[in-house]
């Protein structure tokens, strides 16, 4: 899984219009949500870190919600935008979430199980695991 690391807002009119995956490295306003949802059409999920996770209007999560985009808490650890602009979440992890997932392992249990082996956040692996069940 590839997420887009986004560290200004000026950085958004830059995006292609395939990305699904975005982290919000700045404190985003309302005006840059609408404006990555316009240039980002097929946006999926937005992660912000939690201390702007906290600050967001009540009226931008329920757009975003309508629009079929799961807002997401958590940072993206020991990433270096200078080198690569996407975080990717490798696929040891992704299989893992979906075998405990198999095997019976409630949600919670098995996002806490791999936030203890990796540094994603809780928000990030019950997204994936939410896409492993419905896929």
């Amino acid at each position: 899984m590839k997420i887009r690391v986004v560290s200004s807002k000026d950085e958004i009119t830059k995006l292609g219009p395939n990305e699904r995956n975005v982290h919000l490295a700045f404190r985003p306003s309302n005006v840059d949500f609408l404006e990555l949802i316009r240039v980002c059409p097929r946006l999926r999920t937005i992660q912000v870190p939690p201390s702007y996770h906290k600050t967001l209007s009540r009226a931008i999560r329920l757009f975003l919600e309508m629009q079929g985009i799961t807002l997401l808490e958590g940072d993206v650890w020991g990433h270096r935008k200078d080198i690569d602009e996407y975080y990717i979440v490798d696929e040891e992890p992704i299989e893992e979430i979906g075998s405990l997932i198999r095997e019976g392992e409630s949600l919670e249990e098995a996002a806490a199980a791999i936030q203890r082996k990796t540094k994603l956040s809780a928000d990030l692996i019950k997204y994936i695991a939410r896409s492993k069940i419905t896929a």
